[in-house]
């Protein structure tokens, strides 16, 4: 059996333990006293895969078997998560390959001709032919793509949205006109946190700016108390009414969710996910041969050598039917991969931010995503409380360059560049700001027509620190461009005896230290 979660005491005889740092590695050396936190070992996958894929169409959870809704003359429309999973990406064949295939199989044999495949954007930028290649397989791209039946989401085309109505919270929900109009809707998920997947797969990856303002706001965010706790999370609640009322609407949809293990790096970097005290001579001169490597290496060498890492991750469980109680399998099996039992909140939380989140994927992480993955993803990986107390302060390390890709991210260079120069506060950028980005057309035409996200992307990376924003006292960025930090808000610091130093300016003298050690993921279960 694999070994579970782990909080490890550090005393003197710890040694140094291994931060990320963008594309680079740092070993920092703690103060004794302190606490790491390291993830789960990855749970064992299936050993048939395709077997289990095809065990699950044909014995859903809640619903009739998939061939038993399929037949001649029908709408059938598959939709599948986009690029912005699995991180880094898998080996091929991607998992949504083999179930797209699947589907596509038995409906083949049921004579149905009517099929269409939408990769569920939402508001990301649109996946380019060699992605989507990568996601479905060759042999889906060359048979649905040169016929237009393989696309991109558009949630900027007014003829392709479906507006249902509202739910009794005055939210609109407003989705893909022809997955709303399908005889049936196959959605295909991949599981990496707790926050994926379930009604947010539809009422979120194929909705418009006017569905997901209702979620993708300050308020909504503050009173997400984790993303990852669903009985404490808005982000989560809305989706759910959201997802009932398009249920309730006629929708027929068909989850199928898949969950990976965390078997994130392949060799030779596979020592990223090993205990420092475990690591072989063979890990040790790897490391090092890689730290220099990288450290030399221009940046833009070493952050393709690490995008183009393909993780080994095995399937561990794949359920599809009806939406709740496929989510509610699916989310034990996070749990059971994921979960790691913590006692008591730390003044001061470190983390070490890796080279890839989800929106800079064959891309670069600006700063706003920088402090997206710190304060929006890895804060809320608990479950309970906070890992930090309230008050307490995030030191994150990452180098957080003055940097942003010009096709991809147009709209965060103006965000950076004018609107955070003006000013910081949450409320006052939503109110001032948020619309005259959502509905510039220039940023319409680029998220349509090019590879850029959509103009309100940046605030919704923003909005996603609002917890973390509300809760911390102090955030400080260890090894990062002064200049691009402070432009954050935030505080910088050139090396972690200092930005410890910084810290007990809040929390004060001899402060209790942790070291959320990831990736790869783990979630917090804080008592």
């Amino acid at each position: 059996m694999p070994r579970p979660g782990f909080v490890l005491e550090v005393d003197r005889s710890t040694p140094p333990l291994l931060f990320h740092h963008g594309e680079w590695f740092r070993l920092h050396k703690l103060p004794s006293g302190a606490r790491a936190i390291y993830a789960p070992e990855p749970l064992d996958g299936l050993d048939d895969v395709d077997g289990a894929i095809r065990d699950a169409l044909l014995h859903p959870l809640d619903a009739d078997p998939l061939p038993a809704l399929l037949h001649p003359g029908m709408k059938l429309t598959i939709a599948f998560d986009d690029i912005s999973l699995p991180l880094p990406q898998m080996r091929r064949p991607d998992i949504r390959q083999r179930v797209i295939e699947a589907v596509l199989d038995l409906a083949a044999d049921a004579g149905v001709d009517d099929v269409e495949l939408i990769a569920a954007l939402a508001l990301h930028r649109r996946m380019t032919e060699a992605e989507l290649r990568r996601a479905v397989g060759d042999r889906v791209y060359d048979a649905f793509a040169p016929r237009g039946r393989l696309y991109n989401h558009d949630a900027e085309d007014p003829e392709a949205m479906a507006f249902l109505g509202t739910t009794d919270q005055g939210e609109e929900v407003e989705i893909s006109r022809r997955a709303a109009e399908s005889d049936l809707l196959v959605y295909v998920n991949i599981n990496l946190v707790a926050m994926d997947g379930g009604h947010k797969s539809v009422a979120t990856g194929l909705a418009s700016y006017r569905s997901l303002r209702h979620h993708h706001n300050v308020d909504t965010m503050r009173q997400s108390r984790s993303f990852m706790d669903q009985h404490r999370s808005e982000l989560h609640s809305s989706n759910w009414r959201m997802g009932r009322l398009i249920a309730a609407s006629g929708v027929k949809v068909f989850q199928i969710e898949t969950n990976l293990n965390t078997d994130t790096f392949p060799a030779p970097f596979d020592f990223l996910q090993r205990r420092e005290w475990e690591w072989s001579a063979r890990d040790r001169m790897t490391f090092i041969a890689a730290s220099k490597s990288v450290d030399r290496a221009p940046r833009r060498l070493a952050r393709s050598i690490f995008q183009s890492l393909e993780a080994p991750y095995a399937l561990t469980s794949i359920q599809a039917g009806e939406v709740e109680a496929v989510h509610k399998r699916t989310t034990e099996w996070v749990h059971k991969q994921q979960l790691v039992s913590v006692e008591g909140q730390t003044d001061v939380l470190l983390m070490g931010l890796p080279f890839l989140c989800p929106y800079n994927v064959n891309s670069v992480m600006n700063p706003i995503l920088v402090a997206c993955l710190g304060l929006g993803y890895f804060f809320n990986l608990y479950r309970g409380k906070p890992l930090v107390r309230e008050g307490g302060v995030v030191i994150m390390g990452h180098p957080t360059t003055w940097e942003f890709h010009p096709v991809h991210h147009p709209s965060y260079i103006d965000f950076f560049e004018q609107v955070l120069a003006d000013t910081t506060d949450l409320d006052e950028i939503q109110a001032k700001y948020e619309k005259s980005f959502a509905e510039d057309e220039w940023y319409r035409h680029l998220y349509r027509t090019s590879y850029a996200y959509h103009g309100v992307h940046p605030f919704y990376m923003w909005y996603w620190c609002a917890h973390a924003l509300q809760h911390l006292g102090d955030v400080i960025v260890m090894g990062g461009d002064p200049r691009a930090v402070r432009r954050l808000g935030f505080r910088p610091a050139s090396t972690l005896d200092d930005a410890l130093e910084m810290a007990t300016d809040v929390v004060g003298r001899h402060p209790s230290i942790t070291y959320m050690h990831n990736p790869p993921m783990f979630i917090s279960d804080v008592t």
